[in-house]
């Protein structure tokens, strides 16, 4: 069985151009998360996920909790990254959705190991077991797959 994973956060969320978004995650506010700007078209993103899932590909995301951040803060943070996935990509239907401690090893939380991941951080593209790739040319890689 063939799987793609996607980070979120730098990846298909621009959270990172939200004004404030450190101090916002410092002093435990979901803020950023709510109001991250897309990275991609999310209408042709959906439809390149949609049709690679009725070729046979697994489609989930695994991405990073804020770091240090209390259970209840992440709990308000996995609310926060689930519910921008259904506003920004209501039409997919992800297999999995793992929204894990920050720094825990990406691939181990994963149920597809030799896998693709779409990743801004250099370090868990390094560290994947699969084949990663950057956030540079998504489409067009997965357009590659179909």
């Amino acid at each position: 069985m063939k799987a793609i994973y996607f980070d979120m956060d730098g990846t298909i969320a621009n959270l990172y151009k939200v004004d404030g978004w450190l101090e916002d995650l410092q002093a435990r506010k979901v803020r950023p998360y709510k109001e991250a700007q897309v990275m991609l078209n999310m209408s042709v993103f959906a439809r390149l996920l949609n049709k690679l899932q009725k070729k046979g590909y697994v489609i989930g995301v695994v991405s990073w909790l804020a770091k240090n951040g209390t259970e209840e803060y992440n709990r308000e943070v996995i609310q926060a990254k689930k519910e921008w996935l259904s506003r920004h990509l209501k039409s997919v239907a992800f297999d999995e959705i793992h929204i894990i401690e920050y720094g825990t090893p990406k691939e181990t939380v994963v149920n597809i190991k030799d896998s693709i991941l779409f990743d801004d951080e250099e370090e868990n593209r390094e560290n994947w077991k699969g084949i990663a790739y950057d956030v540079n040319n998504i489409i067009e890689i997965l357009k590659e797959l179909l």
